[in-house]
This record gives structure tokens, sequence and C-alpha cells, in this order.
């Protein structure tokens, strides 16, 4: 699949965050808020999820947002305009229920924003009163701020050095809202530390959440297990069963176990022209 076009969100020591836009006709006329893909940038590459963040279904273009991190996306990093992938899977996962709930709270934290966005926009279109939340470590990291301030009736920021927006952690923004009226939905897309509390804050609250989790993947198609997760107890797969759970029946600390499954692996220092 051609690269379209390629823009660097975020080109520091800290984090390197682009979109790219890629020409796949069948998955822009289909895929719908909350579901991914998963590439492959070379043939003996790893297949990488990403949550398709806009798309164009009369030009037939998708828009993914993606973070330098290990192996994979750094070699996606080197890419330009007009190179090809070696493939591109979609849409996988559940879709979100997009519906008009009334009230709705939507946190992102870090790339997380990057998945939230499409889905405030969605939950605006069908008429809910949106409020959106999104944390970063400063604010040289927020992504997507504009785009998401238009998608919401109320848009709010935390940062944790206080660098921009209030000082803190987006989930403190969301327990002071919580703690002064009631609201029909939460929905929480970040790293997994980010989307336990935010589960801990609403269930004290008694509010509906939703989380779409991270968990790894291999396959992504079902048929690797890698991304098992339990929730209430019984165990699914965040790739097919997925990729969105209720926040307050996750089992938080099994899921951050695996997250660190591989993380000797990830610290192994690889050079790009070996793959």
């Amino acid at each position: 699949m051609k690269i379209l076009s390629k823009k660097s969100l975020i080109d520091s020591k800290i984090a390197k965050i682009s979109s790219i836009e890629l020409s796949s006709p069948e998955i822009a006329s289909k895929v719908m808020p909350g579901q991914f893909v998963v590439i492959m940038v070379s043939e003996k590459g790893e297949r990488v999820p990403l949550t398709v963040v806009e798309k164009d279904a009369a030009e037939g273009v998708i828009k993914l947002i993606f973070q330098e991190a290990g192996l994979t996306t750094k070699m996606l990093g080197t890419m330009k305009e007009g190179d090809l992938l070696y493939s591109l899977v979609g849409p996988l996962g559940h879709p979100t229920q997009i519906k008009k709930y009334g009230k709705i709270i939507i946190v992102g934290g870090g790339v997380g924003s990057a998945e939230i966005y499409p889905v405030a926009k969605a939950m605006k279109e069908a008429g809910n009163h949106v409020i959106t939340i999104v944390g970063a470590r400063s604010k040289d990291l927020l992504i997507l701020e504009n785009e998401l301030k238009n998608s919401s009736d109320e848009f709010y920021v935390a940062t944790d050095d206080g660098s921009y927006g209030r000082k803190g952690f987006a989930t403190d923004i969301l327990e002071e809202l919580l703690s002064k009226g009631k609201y029909d939905l939460v929905y929480s897309v970040g790293p997994i530390p980010m989307m336990k509390s935010s589960s801990i804050v609403t269930k004290k609250f008694n509010t509906k959440t939703i989380v779409s989790l991270n968990a790894i993947m291999v396959d992504a198609t079902g048929m690797c297990g890698c991304c098992r997760v339990t929730v209430g107890g019984k165990t699914y797969f965040s790739c097919v069963d997925g990729p969105e759970f209720d926040a307050h029946l996750v089992d938080w600390e099994e899921l951050a176990k695996r997250g660190k499954i591989y993380e000797d692996k990830e610290k192994h220092i690889c050079k790009l022209d070996k793959i």
C-alpha cells in the first residue's frame, strides 16, 4: 500500500510521532471509529496494530498516527511519500458503539489522543455533549489538540510538568468533573496506568466506562492468543473480541504484567539494515 503523505507531528529527544496517509479504498469504505489496521513495513518485519484516525471513503484514503518506539516503527519512520508498505490488513476489531448517550467524557493520554479523536468526532455528530480531557507529559508532546477541540463541547488539557493547561493528570480533571455532576459514559484510551486510574475514579461514581486496550498483539486476527485479556473473570482476545471492554471488569494487574513480557527484548538494540 502506497504512502500518499507523511507529516511529522512531534520530533524531539523524548518522542517522534508522525502521521501517514495510505491509499486503501476497501478499508476506507468500511472502517468505523474504534477499529484498527495492522501494517507490515517489510516481509520480515512484525505486524503493528494502529488505529485509523481519519478516513476519506470517496478518495479511498486512511490516516494513521504512530510513535517510533521499537524497530518496526522506527523503520516506518524512515519511509517517505511514495514508498510502499509490505502489507495492510483491516479493518479489525469491533467498532465503538456510537449513539446518543447524553453527557460523555472522553479521556486520552499520550498517543491515545489519536485513538479518541475519531470516537469524539462520531459521538459529537451523534448529538452527545462531549467533554474531552487530554493528558501529556508536557506541552510539546500534545497531538491533535485543534482537532479534538473542534469535536468537543468542552476541552481540558493536563500536563505532568504544568507547561500547558493544568499541572497534573487527566484523571484529576476527570474526578473533579464526576464529583460535580452525573455523566452517562466515560471513554478512556492511553497507557495502561492511566486507563486503570480512570477505571478506579469512575467506579467510585458508578459511571459506565469503556477502555480500548493496547494488549500486545502478534497476529491480530485471533490466531496467536498473545493479546488475551481477562475481563469479568473470562478470557478474551482483544484483537477480535475488543479492543474495547468494560473498564470496571478488566484485570488490570494481569494486563500490566503481560505488557512487560518482552521488555528485555524491546531494549535490545538492532540496526535498521538487519531487516
